[in-house]
């Protein structure tokens, strides 16, 4: 069986790539694909030294910087990989690697973690947040986001079956695509993230993410701005940080970009993780509740299929209804009440449920299963 893996870009150690990583391991006979890769050396153990094919994307001028700008060009570069030679294509897509070309004897399964989310129901909130809901550079953007929504919904149907990344995810390709998917949720490194030793929890509330506009950390900022008797830390940087800066006051401190030793560190030590982000389905809080760390959470999108609220048995954190400056001050009153009937052990257990290991397993089971029959189908 030849075996290929296609990834929508490698360009850093994030998210997909760490689900990326482990489906690797479980496909080791696999050739990688991706439009390009521009990985930094010091991030590049999680390929193992595996050899990436890239597509002509990876030669156009500021490809490593500006990459997304060739979004119009993504959906042909995708399409000339040529894939004729595999039995078997799994396609990691968060925007176009599900669109690559197979045949009738070509079992094709998509590890999706989202449909195009700034072409589909997120298209107005990116418009707004990108300063182009108004004038001509909208007009032109839209123009290309309803081209790229016509190619996305018509590319799903190459596709012999998606897996999703949550119950969210599963019903957004439900809306978008009309098919149903398997739920596989991503893997969390618990042995990495895990409590630290005879610690005691500081006072500190800590949250850590890559500052894009949807991530609300400016929410968090504000809130904790007009809390000046708790204090907050923030780790991370991205479009959105001169955002944060202003929104925050002598009790927030911003840390920026920091190594995974640091991130550990804070989450181990943190009284609790505070997240505002509508997610698809959120590893850092599950990274936090693997450290024994609660969560303060806004509680739509897989967040809610990653925290127990306070209505279970044994709760792992708390949750908030609207991304704004009072209901994250709300929760955090509240978590303040409540904070004693959250255990640290139950956090643990909590993010042992998606563990790499289950993954793998998860993750192998369906591509053998698949596959075997689709064998037997054409045979």
């Amino acid at each position: 069986m030849k075996v290929a893996v296609v990834h929508d870009w490698l360009v850093t150690y994030a998210g997909a790539e760490r689900v990326l990583k482990e489906m690797l391991q479980v496909l080791p006979q696999a050739d990688l694909f991706s439009l390009i890769d521009f990985v930094p050396q010091a991030e590049r153990g999680f390929l193992a030294g595996r050899p990436v094919r890239t597509s002509f994307l990876q030669r156009l001028p500021l490809a490593r910087t500006r990459y997304r700008s060739y979004l119009p060009l993504m959906p042909l570069a995708i399409e000339q990989f040529d894939l004729s030679g595999y039995d078997l294509i799994v396609s990691s897509s968060y925007a176009v690697a599900k669109g690559v070309l197979t045949g009738p004897n070509q079992l094709h399964l998509c590890m999706c973690y989202s449909p195009m989310r700034y072409a589909w129901d997120l298209q107005h909130q990116y418009l707004r947040e990108s300063g182009l809901d108004r004038g001509l550079r909208s007009l032109l953007a839209r123009r290309l986001l309803h081209r790229m929504r016509n190619w996305d919904a018509r590319t799903g149907a190459g596709v012999d079956e998606f897996m999703a990344i949550s119950r969210f995810v599963a019903r957004r390709i439900r809306k978008v695509y009309r098919r149903d998917s398997t739920v596989i949720y991503p893997p969390v490194d618990t042995d990495a993230f895990s409590p630290a030793q005879d610690r005691t929890r500081e006072a500190f509330y800590l949250t850590a993410s890559r500052m894009a506009p949807y991530k609300r950390m400016d929410v968090i900022a504000e809130a904790f701005a007009a809390m000046p008797d708790k204090t907050l830390v923030i780790i991370g940087d991205g479009p959105a940080a001169d955002r944060v800066r202003d929104k925050a006051a002598g009790n927030v401190r911003l840390l920026g970009r920091q190594p995974e030793p640091v991130l550990l560190d804070h989450l181990r030590r943190a009284r609790a993780f505070v997240f505002a982000a509508e997610e698809d389905f959120g590893i850092a809080p599950l990274e936090a509740q693997a450290c024994g760390t609660p969560v303060i959470a806004f509680g739509k999108g897989g967040s809610l299929e990653t925290i127990l609220g306070l209505d279970h048995a044994r709760p792992t954190g708390i949750f908030f209804p609207e991304q704004t400056v009072s209901s994250v001050q709300e929760a955090v009153a509240a978590f303040e009440r409540e904070s004693h009937r959250i255990d640290p052990m139950a956090c643990r257990e909590n993010a042992l449920r998606f563990r790499a290991e289950r993954f793998r397993a998860e993750f192998g089971d369906f591509v053998r299963d698949r596959y075997d029959r689709f064998r037997k189908e054409i045979a």
